[in-house]
């Protein structure tokens, strides 16, 4: 019962492909776990953010990673927007952009 994990973009996965090291070693050890057991794996590593939203939370020693993802049928997830938090709230801008793209990926 794998799931498979896509990228909305390639820019997304450029974006991820070059967070700082540490962030990103984690982000890889969730994405793993994800593929292996589905994306329910709770806190702290995923969270829900509502109507088919959800975040992965990579922290680092350099900082924090989200990676917000939405599932679809025949097990795939797919991340949809990636950033290195600054602040510690996470910025609408960033939910909104992702937001915009799950209800692309909807349709």
């Amino acid at each position: 019962m794998s799931y498979t994990i896509s990228f909305y973009n390639s820019s997304v996965q450029k974006e991820i492909d070059r967070w700082p090291t540490g962030i990103y070693a984690k982000f890889l050890r969730i994405a793993e776990q994800i593929e292996q057991s589905g994306p329910n794996l709770g806190l702290p590593y995923t969270r829900a953010l509502g109507d088919g939203l959800f975040e992965i939370r990579a922290k680092g020693h350099e900082g924090t990673g989200r990676a917000f993802f939405c599932c679809v049928i025949d097990r795939e997830v797919i991340i949809l927007h990636g950033f290195i938090k600054k602040t510690q709230k996470t910025p609408l801008k960033e939910i909104q952009l992702a937001r915009k793209r799950l209800k692309e990926v909807k349709k």
